[in-house]
């Protein structure tokens, strides 16, 4: 069984992952390796989808 983990990014943090992702593919297409791996999760981070939820702190 595949764990799966989830992380509550806002709209200009998933652009920094996206544009991470992006050059890190182009590095290693510049390079000639494969992208195949890397494709997926660039794909799985560009097509999530967005859940509202709210954030409760506790002070300990």
């Amino acid at each position: 069984m595949k764990k799966k983990y989830h992380i509550a990014l806002d709209a200009f943090e998933r652009r920094i992952v996206v544009n991470c992702l992006n050059e890190m593919r182009n590095e290693l297409i510049s390079k000639g390796k494969y992208t195949e791996d890397l494709d997926i999760i660039f794909l799985k981070v560009i097509d999530a989808k967005t859940k509202r939820f709210s954030v409760i702190h506790k002070e300990a």
